[in-house]
């Protein structure tokens, strides 16, 4: 990979990243406003090295040790950070299974926004397939039939594959749900009694799940891991930034979630395609991503404006 492409992956990475966790960091902005200064600042230093070494260290390795399972915990660790040909061909070798999950992953997400999530319509369609939010269960069903379907030919463990990253979706949509329900109780209910540190271990969580979403999403960029915990790790400096300085400012950018959530669309089919053979240039994950991320912020930049 040469030093453009590099630029090209780790640029989109961060882009990728920083967008993604918008509603990461908004939850934050919004629970810590309900804590001390001691406890904001505990969070905001140790929080942070758990964000970025802790959570985007650890899980691109568990990604590796889950498709190859025969190099180990530490040899999946090892082979994660190394340059050896062998080790990367090994990788190389198990790529379908890990595109195929992360695909169907990403792509249920975007279709669960679609349908059901209240959302500002951004682009012509959304208010109708919102309106239909009932067939969402119905359009993710058929598309994970048919990439096992087509699967199985190819490679059993790729079905398998497809299978797990829908499970890994329904698994974090329901952790999800469940801090939506906190957060409502944490911020509205005044005779909530929990403590700054319950509040602390509930904002772990949070970033913990969102933080699957980018992770997942890394690996439509690049299988190079060292790349994706640069990448991410950066972007999530970026999170932490916006929570404590200008999150109010980048609420007002309305669109920038619907920008997020069409690059999962296409970083997800992008996985997809891969798995099945189909040669995409490594620039085209960042390129697309930044352009349809640009688009919606222009469009949001329309809407303040006007």
């Amino acid at each position: 990979m040469d030093i453009v492409t590099i630029i090209l992956v780790v640029g989109g990475l961060v882009l990728f990243e920083t967008v993604s966790s918008i509603d990461n960091a908004v939850i934050n902005a919004e629970v810590l406003s309900t804590m001390s200064k001691k406890a904001r600042r505990w969070f905001l230093l140790w929080g942070l090295l758990i964000a970025v070494f802790l959570l985007r260290g650890a899980l691109p390795w568990a990604i590796v040790w889950a498709v190859n399972p025969a190099l180990g915990p530490i040899g999946s660790f090892t082979a994660a950070l190394s340059s050896d040909p062998a080790v990367a061909e090994a990788i190389e070798g198990s790529k379908d299974i890990l595109l195929s999950g992360g695909g169907i992953f990403l792509v249920f997400l975007f279709f669960h926004w679609l349908f059901l999530e209240t959302k500002n319509f951004g682009i012509m369609g959304e208010r109708f397939f919102q309106r239909q939010g009932v067939w969402f269960y119905a359009v993710v069903s058929l598309i994970l039939a048919g990439v096992v379907w087509f699967a199985i030919n190819k490679d059993p463990y790729m079905a398998f594959g497809a299978v797990l990253g829908s499970t890994a979706f329904f698994i974090t949509h329901g952790f999800k749900e469940n801090a939506k329900q906190a957060e409502e109780q944490m911020l509205h209910k005044k005779d909530t009694h929990l403590s700054d540190m319950s509040k602390i271990f509930y904002l772990e969580v949070i970033d913990a799940t969102f933080s699957i979403d980018g992770v997942v999403g890394a690996f439509a960029f690049t299988l190079s891991v060292p790349l994706i915990l640069l990448g991410n790790g950066i972007g999530a400096l970026v999170v932490r930034q916006l929570t404590i300085s200008n999150i109010d400012r980048i609420k007002k950018y309305i669109y920038l979630k619907n920008g997020a959530m069409y690059s999962i669309f296409f970083l997800g089919s992008i996985m997809l395609a891969e798995s099945f053979g189909v040669h995409i240039p490594a620039w085209l994950s960042p390129v697309v991503t930044a352009a349809v991320i640009v688009y919606f912020f222009i469009k949001s930049k329309k809407a303040i404006a006007s």
